[in-house]
Order: C-alpha cells, then sequence, then structure tokens
C-alpha cells in the first residue's frame, strides 16, 4: 500500500510541536504493516540546509505564482516529498510566525500550495510514483481532499488527522480568489465557515477518514467546550471519526541508549537515574538538598495550565520540592515562572525556549513531569516521562486521562498505576495532586514501583500504526 502523507512540519528535520514528532515517527512504524508512506513537507531553509543530494521528480512552473519543484530524498530512513518554493518557505522566521511573532501574512497562501501540491501527486504528478490513499494533517494540510474533490483525485481516499482542533486555519473571504478553487468550493459543503475561508472546515467536509489522536480526544470534541466550533459538523460526521491514541519514537526516546544524558539505564538500573538527577541539577543551578525535582517541558499557555502551575510553584518550595522548565510562550507566564526562579534560587529553575537534549535529560533527571492542560489531545511529554521513569501528574483529559492510569488505593494495591491525574484544572486539585506526589515519594518502594510500572508501559507506534493501517485498508476496500 503506497501513501502519501503532508504534513507542515516533521522530526528531525523541523519540529514546533507533536505534530513534528508523529509525522516523523509513523512512516517506520507503518512499515511492518506493508505501508510504504512517503511524506511530503515545505522547503524551509532549515529543511533545505540539511538535505543531502535531492532528486528533482515533478514541479510547477506556476505554484500560486511562483516556481516550485518537488524533490525526493531519503533522510535518516524518511522517504522525503520536498516542496521546494522559496518564494513561499524562505522566509528568516519560523514555520508559521516571522521573528517578530506575527503570523506570515500570506500562510493562506503557503499551506494552500502546500496542499494543492500534494493533490496533484495523488492525481500522478510524479512520473514514477502515485498513492493509492492520502493522509493529511491539521490544517496546514486540510485543503488537500477538497482540491482532490475538484480535481482528477477525486474518489482517492483521504484520511485528515487532527492533532489541536483549535488551530483552524481560518482567513478572510478576501482569500477565496486566491486559491485557484472553483466557485462552488465557497459553500457550507466546502470552506466557507461563517463567511471565511476555513482550511480545517474544508477538510473535515470532504475526507473520507477523520482521527484524533486519542479516543477521548474524539469524543470531547463533539462538545461545545472542547469543539471549538467544530462540534456540530463533526458530530454530524460521527461515523467518519475515530480516536487513535499516539505513540512515540522508542528508538529516540530510549534511557538506555539516549545519548543526550549523563547516564544511561533502564528498569533494573533505575539508580543510574541519579546521575542524570545531578547533571540537571547543575544544568538549573539547583542546590543539594533532597526532595523530588518537579519538571516541565511545555509551551507557556493557557490551553497547557501554565497559569495553575505559576499559582502553585511557593507550595512545591515550601514542600521540600524544585521546579525545573523548559519552555516559552505568553510573555506573562514567562515573566511568572521567571520571576519565581529569583524568588526561590537554587529551588527553582528556568530555561527559555525548546532545547531538545534538554528535554531529555530533564525527563531523566526529574522525578515527576507536571502537565495541567485544560484540554490536550494526546501529548507525547507523559509519553516520554513514562518511557524515562520521570513520573507523569497530569490533568484528567483527552490523551492524559487515556494513558496514565492515576495511582488511587486500588491501582496502587494492583501495582499498575503510573502516575497521579487531577480535575478540574485548578490551582486546588493541582495542590492535592501534588500532595499525593509528595506522599509517594516519601516511600521509596511505592515511588519505585510508580516508575516501574511506568516504564512497563507499551508507549509506542505499534498497535497504533496497525490500527491505522487497518483504516487505510477499510478505505480502500470500499472503492
Amino acid at each position: 500500500m503506497e501513501v502519501l502523507s503532508v504534513a507542515s512540519e516533521v522530526f528531525p528535520l523541523i519540529k514546533t510541536g507533536g505534530l513534528a514528532d508523529v509525522a516523523g515517527a509513523l512512516p517506520a512504524a507503518l512499515k511492518p504493516h506493508g505501508v510504504r508512506m512517503r511524506t511530503l513537507m515545505p522547503g524551509y531553509p532549515v529543511v533545505m540546509q540539511k538535505l543531502r543530494k535531492p532528486q528533482k521528480v515533478g514541479g510547477f512552473n506556476n505554484l500560486f505564482g511562483h516556481p516550485a519543484s518537488i524533490l525526493a530524498v531519503d533522510h535518516q530512513g524518511l522517504d522525503l516529498l520536498v516542496l521546494d518554493a522559496p518564494e513561499l518557505f524562505d522566509r528568516d522566521g519560523g514555520p508559521y510566525l516571522d521573528k517578530r511573532g506575527l503570523d506570515y501574512t500570506d500562510n493562506f497562501r503557503r499551506f494552500a500550495a502546500l496542499s494543492l501540491a500534494a493533490a496533484e501527486i495523488a492525481a500522478g504528478l510524479l512520473p514514477s510514483w502515485k498513492p493509492d490513499l492520502v493522509h493529511v494533517h491539521d490544517w496546514q494540510a486540510a485543503l488537500t481532499p477538497v482540491y482532490m474533490r475538484f480535481g482528477p483525485a477525486h474518489g482517492m481516499p483521504v484520511v485528515l488527522t487532527i492533532h489541536n482542533i483549535a488551530f483552524q486555519g481560518q482567513f478572510g473571504p478576501e482569500v477565496f480568489p486566491q486559491l485557484a478553487l472553483p466557485p462552488e468550493a465557497f459553500s457550507v459543503n466546502f470552506v466557507e465557515y461563517f463567511g471565511d475561508v476555513g482550511f480545517l472546515k474544508g477538510g473535515l467536509q470532504t475526507a473520507n477518514a477523520i482521527t484524533t489522536v486519542s479516543p477521548s480526544y474524539a469524543q470531547e470534541i463533539l462538545t461545545a467546550q472542547f469543539g471549538m466550533g467544530f462540534d456540530g459538523l463533526l458530530t454530524a460526521r460521527l461515523s467518519h471519526l475515530s480516536g487513535i491514541v499516539n505513540g512515540i519514537d522508542t528508538d529516540v526516546w530510549n534511557p538506555q541508549t539516549d545519548p543526550h544524558i549523563a547516564a544511561n539505564y533502564g528498569p533494573t538500573t533505575l539508580k543510574k537515574r541519579e546521575i542524570n538527577r545531578k547533571a540537571l541539577s547543575e544544568h538549573f543551578g539547583f542546590d543539594n538538598a533532597p526532595g523530588p525535582i518537579f519538571c516541565v517541558v511545555s509551551r507557556l499557555t493557557w490551553q497547557k495550565g501554565m497559569d495553575v502551575l505559576a499559582e502553585v510553584i511557593d507550595d512545591i518550595v515550601d514542600n521540600g520540592g524544585k521546579l525545573a522548565v523548559l519552555g516559552s510562550g505568553d510573555a506573562s507566564l514567562e515573566s511568572a515562572f521567571l520571576t519565581a526562579a529569583a524568588r526561590h534560587p537554587g529551588r527553582v529553575g528556568m530555561v527559555t525556549g525548546y532545547n531538545e537534549p534538554l528535554s531529555h535529560l530533564m525527563q531523566a533527571g526529574a522525578d515527576a513531569i507536571l502537565i495541567p492542560s485544560r484540554f490536550e489531545p494526546c501529548g507525547l511529554t507523559q509519553l516520554y516521562g513514562l518511557r524515562y521513569g520521570c513520573v507523569p501528574i497530569v490533568a484528567h483529559t483527552g490523551g492524559l486521562a487515556d494513558t496514565i492510569i492515576d495511582a488511587n488505593e486500588a491501582a496502587l494495591a494492583a501495582r499498575v498505576a503510573t502516575g497521579f491525574q487531577f480535575s478540574p484544572v485548578s490551582a486546588a486539585s493541582l495542590r492535592q495532586a501534588l500532595r499525593r506526589a509528595f506522599a509517594a515519594y516519601r516511600q521509596p518502594k511505592v515511588w519505585a514501583r510508580l516508575q516501574a510500572q511506568g516504564m512497563k508501559s507499551d508507549v509506542s507506534w505499534d498497535l497504533s500504526a496497525h490500527r491505522y493501517a487497518d483504516l487505510y485498508s477499510s478505505l480502500l476496500a470500499k472503492g
């Protein structure tokens, strides 16, 4: 089975969030199931710099006003098709935002181009390869099935995966004439959304199957609270919707072989985590006082519950804990964590931005990871935590609820608990979860069992890849 995956970011080439990890890990996970996946992505500068001997396999004389090429290249086992369109993607900032942190004003054109290129590949643009099915990710690729509906690839199945429904790709109606779509596409059955153009809206209307990245999130987005305006549309398409929990790349995230940590270890050598704890403490300038180290690797936003976490920092310190933060986001939240670090030297530390090697060391050296998200489609950091014996403390929502077994009395007695859940997302609830975590940490045997049970969890792509392969097969069987 030949599948074209379309994503705006792919690890290890470029990453702003979990979408890149999924797009980067899924092709290898699907290979044992007889699926060959080629991934189309934009040729951002950082991507073009990393490519080695790409070959031009197709192109466009005029892709939204500019020439563009399709380059084929293998990169660390990924079979990539790169859309090389310098006028659209050769920018000084990130993939979506300029250096000032503002959306590029032509994002609609940039990602319409990605989608149109995907639709043309589905229709046979490449002389030597044509997919059987297309799998698109998030709003940046969601116009692909719309272009296919009105083009020669009409009838080829398309799967759309929602990684976070809060990001929808909504633009004013004035952009529609620039999208190379027929007039009938600007209707409620396609891209029209309350008078605007909705990229994700068009994809949700036209994809043959819609997946989200956890079963709980698939249920949550059917509600007004979590559906972000699409709950009615998704309810109407309920028979096409399913939730498949993400996995992680267990080769990249493996404490026994990880090159980014101070000491490798496994389930039977957990004592070696102490070496990583010391390295982490040195990095964040922590003192040598005993007590658990909590870590945060996150965007610092309201969605991630970082305002709630900021409220309980003093409680963490007062109870003998330490807090290591890696992230960036809202200026007010960054300021709150930096102020807390200044208030509690040696006990609270913060690194602004994102650092992939440091994120590995934090999982290997911290005792617990805090994820107080108000909503979380799947979440990956809790899966990394399980893999590394860094006990997750999570809000009861979305994929966090699906992947962490709460350490209540019954679960502890049965020795199946892997972390701590709390609800609702409030300072009071988080304080209670922290009290439970501190109590467990003071019982070394209990804490070690939590770590060991978490490390036994199957966080790989094996089961989820099987579900995706079954979904692809079922769509192809329908003809």
